[in-house]
Order: C-alpha cells, then sequence, then structure tokens
C-alpha cells in the first residue's frame, strides 16, 4: 500500500475522531438546551403565579386605603355634625350654673 493510502487513512481517522468528538458535543449541547427549556417553562408558571398574588395584593392594598378614606370621610362629617347640633351661646346670653346630673 502505498505511504499516501496510509497518510489518507490515517487523516480519515483523524477526522472521524474529530468528527465524533463534535458531535459527542451537540449531543450534549442538545440535551443542555432541553434542560434549560425545560427550567425556563416552569419559571414561566412560577412568574405568572407570583405575577397574580402581587395583583390580588395591589388590590387589597388599595381597597383598604379607599375603605379607611371612607371611614376617615364618614368620622369627620360625624363630628362635625355633632359639632353643628348643639348651637354656640348668643352674645349676651348668661350660661346657667353647673349642676350635678347636667352635661
Amino acid at each position: 500500500m502505498p505511504a499516501s493510502c496510509v497518510r489518507l487513512m490515517a487523516e480519515g481517522c483523524a477526522v472521524a475522531s474529530v468528527l465524533g468528538m463534535l458531535e459527542e458535543r451537540e449531543a450534549a449541547a442538545r440535551v443542555r438546551v432541553e434542560s434549560l427549556r425545560e427550567e425556563a417553562a416552569r419559571l414561566a408558571e412560577v412568574l405568572e403565579a407570583a405575577e397574580v398574588e402581587l395583583g390580588r395584593r395591589v388590590i387589597a392594598r388599595e381597597e383598604l386605603v379607599e375603605a379607611l378614606a371612607a371611614s376617615t370621610a364618614e368620622a369627620t362629617a360625624e363630628a362635625e355634625a355633632e359639632r353643628d347640633a348643639v348651637p354656640p351661646p348668643a352674645p349676651g346670653s348668661v350660661v346657667p350654673p353647673w349642676r350635678d346630673g347636667c352635661r
């Protein structure tokens, strides 16, 4: 067998060996990509659940703020109504002395 044929066979083995290594690396990269896709899908579900929870908490806070504002407005209105219910003394009027049982 001529030396050139031996060299080609040796080079062919080296090429086959390199090709095999590249195929192994490609297969490993495919496995890694699939694993990352699965992880991304799982994280997308977790993110969606967290966004739903955040939305509920934002709504709860907004409703609480509205309820507290309404309660404060009602309390203020009641206090003003009580204050306005008792007429102030007229100028020059005489205030009676305090007695037990009077408020």
